[in-house]
């Protein structure tokens, strides 16, 4: 069993210490072979684009008499060797074609004229106007009873969630079955949601921009199954479906009233996300409290 990792230098670690310590800092996949040295790829390529024909070099008289060099005379910066390119829509979560308005109307109208469960899956399928699509190898919409009383809501798929196209499951799915044991309820009694239904490449935080457009499916999703009590996971679901722009510290047991289209309503909490549970167990006495709220509602 390896020793606590705290005060270090990581070049001072064993290989499987090294391990232990990206492990909890949330790496969970690797994404090359081998390591790549970015800056001497650049470095390289800058030498190789000196010699190429029609290379300007950078006249060293330019800027004396207050002028600045002319732009044809700067090499053109070339993308590293072995580098990712950057997908559609890595300009705020939308594809290029695509204004982060018209994304958004585009999700509106889809969502709207979606009638049942399926149909609305069908429409977040069909949909084009998130970028995270290209990137995810499945759509997370939900599972669980559609007659449900409590629905949870959930940030964005994890690593796990996205293979397998279900969310919460893996140790986050354990430890929220465990949660809702507590107040004597299973996962076949509630639905389970996500505020995204694609997962944010290396399991980064959801963009601003990528919650906004998804959101009318959640709240269309949540009309149609019509809980009496809605609880958001994690602060990224929270501050979109409570409108609050308060961290999940100080939204987490507040309550909110939820009107939903067709003038049904639901009460509406937020609670610490199962993932930040496993990292800092010592917030589960909150969570418990957070619980036993929530069944007093039902």
């Amino acid at each position: 069993m390896s020793k606590p990792i705290t005060d270090f230098d990581i070049n001072t670690l064993d290989p499987f210490e090294a391990l232990v310590w990206q492990y909890e800092m949330g790496v969970d996949e690797a994404i090359a072979d081998e390591p790549l040295d970015r800056f001497k790829a650049s470095e390289s390529l800058s030498r190789n684009a000196a010699n190429r024909p029609g290379f300007a070099a950078p006249n060293p008289r330019a800027g004396r008499n207050g002028s600045a060099p002319s732009p044809a005379a700067r090499p053109a910066v070339a993308p590293a060797t072995g580098a990712v390119p950057m997908p559609p829509g890595a300009d705020g979560g939308f594809l290029l074609s695509d204004t982060p308005h018209e994304a958004r109307q585009s999700a509106r109208d889809a969502a709207a004229a979606a009638t049942s469960l399926a149909e609305l899956k069908d429409a977040i399928e069909k949909f084009e106007g998130c970028a995270l699509k290209k990137s995810a190898s499945n759509t997370v919409f939900g599972n669980g009873n559609v007659e449900a009383r409590l629905v949870l809501v959930g940030e964005a798929p994890g690593a796990e969630e996205d293979r397998q196209g279900q969310p919460f499951v893996g140790p986050s799915g354990k430890l929220l079955d465990a949660m809702l044991r507590s107040i004597g309820l299973s996962r076949e009694e509630v639905y389970i949601t996500n505020i995204l239904p694609w997962r944010p490449p290396g399991n980064r935080q959801p963009t601003t921009a990528e919650i906004a457009v998804c959101e009318p499916f959640v709240r269309r999703h949540l009309e149609l199954i019509g809980p009496k009590v809605v609880i958001c996971l994690g602060g990224s679901s929270a501050k979109a479906l409570m409108e609050e722009d308060r961290g999940i510290t100080r939204l987490r047991g507040t309550w909110k009233e939820m009107v939903f289209g067709d003038g049904a309503k639901a009460d509406l909490t937020a609670m610490f996300h199962p993932a930040y549970l496993l990292r800092t167990p010592e917030q589960k006495r909150l969570a418990w409290r957070d619980l036993r709220a929530v069944a007093q509602k039902l």
